[in-house]
C-alpha cells in the first residue's frame, strides 16, 4: 500500500503555508491503471462525485425514457439551490403528482446567494428543493415511483437502493466493503479510488448503440457535459470546468474532496481523492490532469483559476498562490 503523496501546496510569502496529499488514478478500457500516484486501492467513501452511479438504474430501467437531457443532467447534480434548479425540481415533482414533502433530503440554506437573498427578503425558510442533491433525490423519486417502492426511498433495504448497489458493484467491478450515510441521507457506497476510476472509464467506453446499461451510461455523460449550469451552478468547478471543455468531457466534486472525470473521446476515467478533504486541492488536482490529458486548455480563465492560482486578499492584493505539489501531474 503507497501513502498519499503530496499534490498541492499554498505558498505565501515565499515560503510554504500549507500541503494538501492525496490519490489520483486514470483509468483505460476495462479498467486497467494507464497512470496513478498515491494509493489507487486505498477505500473511500466517493460522496456526490458518484452521482452518476446513482442515477443508473433510473435510466437504464427505462423509467428515464420520457425525461429530458436536462433532467437527466439535474439527477447527478449538487446544484446550487438557484431558481433555476428548485424550479425544475418542483415542477418534476409536479409531474408525479408529488410535492416537497415527498424528498427524503432535508433542506439547507441555499449556496446561490441570489435565492438566499430573496428566502431572506420574503420571509421564508429554505425547503428541500434548496438542497444541493434535490436533484439527485426527484431522480430516486421517479425511479421509485417506476418500481412502485414505500415512501422511505432512501432506507439502505429499500428496493431502489438494492438496484444501486448492485450497480455501483458492477461498474466499479468491486464488492463495495459498505456504506455510509451522505448528508442528504441516501446510503453512500464505499470503493476503492480504482474502481471510481474503473466507473468513469466505464462511463467513457460507452458507445450509446450496446446494451440497456451501455447506452444509460451513454446517456448520463452526455446530459452532464451539455448541461454544467444544472450539475453544479455558476462559479463552481464542475460548471466552469465542463464549459472550458465544450461538453466534451463530463466531471463531477464530491464533498471530502472527492473528483472524477469521464473522457469520452481518449475512453479514460479519472478519480481523485485528497487525504485532508480540502476542495480548493481536489479542483487543482481534477484541473492538472485533464491538462495533462490534454482536453482542458492550461490557459483558460477556469483552469487558471484554479490551477497555480494568484491568492488575493480583500484590498485586491496577491498574497501568495496555490501550486501543484512537484512531481505530480507534471503541468
Amino acid at each position: 500500500m503507497s501513502a498519499a503523496i503530496p499534490m498541492v501546496e499554498l505558498w505565501r510569502g515565499g515560503r510554504l503555508e500549507s500541503a494538501h496529499a492525496g490519490h489520483a488514478v486514470v483509468c483505460g478500457p476495462g479498467g486497467t491503471i494507464i497512470e496513478a500516484w498515491g494509493d489507487p486501492a486505498v477505500v473511500i467513501f466517493p460522496r456526490s462525485s458518484c452521482k452518476m452511479l446513482q442515477a443508473l438504474p433510473m435510466v437504464e430501467s427505462g423509467a428515464a425514457a420520457g425525461l429530458s437531457e436536462a433532467q437527466v443532467a439535474l439527477s447527478c447534480a449538487s446544484h446550487q439551490g438557484a431558481a433555476l434548479h428548485t424550479r425544475m425540481v418542483a415542477r418534476w415533482l409536479a409531474d408525479l403528482g408529488l410535492g416537497e414533502a415527498d424528498l427524503r433530503c432535508g433542506a439547507h440554506e441555499p449556496y446561490d446567494r441570489d435565492e438566499r437573498d430573496r428566502l431572506i427578503r420574503a420571509h421564508e425558510r429554505p425547503c428541500q428543493f434548496h438542497n444541493n442533491c434535490s436533484g439527485k433525490h426527484a431522480g430516486f423519486v421517479h425511479m421509485n415511483r417506476h418500481i412502485g417502492g414505500d415512501a422511505e426511498y432512501v432506507a439502505p433495504d429499500h428496493p431502489l437502493q438494492r438496484a444501486i448497489a448492485q450497480a455501483f458493484d458492477e461498474v466499479t467491478g468491486e464488492t463495495s466493503p459498505g456504506y455510509g450515510i451522505d448528508g442528504c441521507s441516501a446510503p453512500n457506497f464505499a470503493t476503492s479510488l480504482h474502481g471510481l476510476a474503473r466507473a468513469m472509464a466505464a462511463f467513457a467506453g460507452a458507445t450509446g448503440e450496446g446494451d440497456a446499461r451501455d447506452r444509460a451510461m451513454f446517456r448520463l455523460t452526455r446530459a452532464m457535459a451539455a448541461f454544467p449550469e444544472l450539475v453544479a451552478g455558476e462559479g463552481r468547478a464542475c460548471t466552469e470546468l465542463m464549459r472550458a471543455m465544450g461538453g466534451r468531457v463530463a466531471i463531477k466534486t464530491g464533498a471530502e474532496a472527492v473528483f472524477v472525470a469521464i473522457v469520452p473521446e481518449k475512453r479514460l476515467g479519472v478519480a481523485v481523492k485528497i487525504a485532508d478533504g480540502a476542495s480548493r486541492a481536489s479542483e487543482a488536482a481534477i484541473a492538472a490532469l485533464l491538462v495533462r490529458l490534454g482536453v482542458l486548455d492550461r490557459d483558460h480563465p477556469a483552469t487558471r483559476k484554479r490551477l497555480d492560482a494568484p491568492q488575493v486578499n480583500w484590498r485586491g492584493l496577491r498574497t501568495g498562490e496555490l501550486r501543484l505539489s512537484a512531481g505530480f501531474a507534471g503541468v
